[in-house]
């Protein structure tokens, strides 16, 4: 006798189910086709802003972890994983934070990146492993990125995160009554269900959408919190190249109110970091002063000036 009780789990999935609006998609033309798509994406953010209470309480969780140095890390398959991959790694350049601070894990390997990896989204056994090659401990913050909500990999690790301290967030497109039964031992769900797909379980699409701009706010509202912007300008970014040399510079102007040739001759001074030019800029300060202000205001500009002569 087989056994449909897989079949049935995934037919049933939220993720899975066919889209009434688009259902002859392929009878239209090109400018209905991109309508269609364009109608179905302006559903996405109304999705995500439902789901604002639970992503503030997952800022708050990964706040206090990367404030007594613990990570977040992204774990994921397929596009959800790749979507991890490339929030974490956009975290050093925008914010400056050090590579360990905000990690990514894609089942099946860097490989998987770039090609399909066939079974590695059942593998749980190989989901504690990935963690644990990570030296996970309890002070990290993990979070499960899967559309359906039902990936034996990311399952798995959140579980397995879980059971030794982690707090675990669990991010998914299909709906919070179905993800609250599937035995999944996450400490926050961020659930924005965006409805069927364009094309039945695609879940690039919609779901992706939804999932980037969550992980957008996560590490976004949670930078912010960490004083890594001023105002709503970065001021911890990497000059890793050319470009980002004069973005650097043009900060300072702007923060500042100084010429290119200042904003340069403190960006040399302070051996390359916005902040600190900023801050020798707005008190008349040397750098290890700056660099001191700095440490004891835990990284935030504005407190760190607070309170001292202001040069502009």
């Amino acid at each position: 006798m087989q056994d449909y009780s897989l079949f049935d789990e995934i037919t049933n999935l939220s993720t899975e189910q066919i889209n009434p609006t688009t259902e002859n998609i392929d009878l239209a033309s090109t400018r209905e086709i991109l309508n269609l798509i364009n109608q179905e994406d302006k559903k996405v953010p109304n999705a995500v802003e439902r789901e604002i209470p639970f992503i503030e309480q997952a800022v708050d969780i990964i706040y206090e972890s990367l404030k007594q140095n613990g990570r977040l890390i992204y774990i994921g398959a397929g596009t959800s994983g790749r979507l991890g991959v490339i929030d974490a790694s956009e975290c050093l350049p925008t914010f400056g934070t050090s590579p360990e601070t905000v990690q990514a894990i894609i089942a099946g390997g860097n490989q998987a990146m770039f090609a399909a990896q066939e079974g590695a989204e059942d593998n749980e056994q190989q989901a504690v492993i990935d963690l644990n090659k990570k030296n996970l401990a309890s002070i990290d913050v993990v979070c499960g990125i899967a559309a359906s909500g039902r990936t034996p990999y990311v399952k798995s690790a959140i579980n397995y995160a879980h059971s030794i301290g982690c707090k675990t967030i669990m991010i998914t497109t299909s709906k919070r009554e179905e993800i609250l039964t599937r035995g999944i031992n996450a400490d926050v769900f961020i659930c924005p269900y965006v409805g069927p797909e364009v094309i039945a379980g695609s879940t690039r699409m919609k779901s992706g959408t939804a999932q980037k701009l969550v992980m957008n706010m996560l590490t976004t509202a949670t930078m912010i919190k960490l004083g890594k912007t001023y105002g709503n300008i970065m001021v911890d970014l990497q000059q890793t190249n050319k470009k980002l040399v004069e973005r650097s510079k043009n900060i300072i102007m702007k923060i500042c109110n100084l010429d290119y040739n200042k904003a340069s001759e403190l960006l040399l001074q302070s051996d390359g970091n916005v902040k600190v030019a900023i801050v020798m800029a707005k008190t008349g300060t040397n750098r290890q002063s700056a660099i001191n202000l700095l440490e004891n205001a835990q990284g935030k500009i504005r407190d760190a000036i607070k309170g001292t002569t202001s040069k502009s």
